[in-house]
């Protein structure tokens, strides 16, 4: 039997979100330090491209921290 999770299916607009809202921050981020040299580009570049940089390192901390499904840790 499968899980719960597993049962149902999402909408494409519902899947697609989250890898979507981060490469947005990705390009803008990356748009706004290749335009904005100085000041609040800076900010704006700095913080738009650790989001989906700590999102990344929080998922992959979180896998590794699971016990895999063939025994132990992945």
């Amino acid at each position: 039997m499968l899980p719960a999770t597993l049962t149902h299916t999402l909408s494409p607009g519902l899947l697609w979100l989250w890898p979507g809202t981060m490469g947005v921050l990705t390009l803008f981020g990356l748009l706004s330090a290749l335009l904005g040299q100085q000041g609040l580009w800076l900010v704006l570049s700095w913080g738009s491209l650790s989001i989906p940089l700590i999102t990344t390192a929080a998922c992959l901390v979180r896998a590794w921290s699971r016990p895999s499904s063939k025994g132990g840790l992945s």
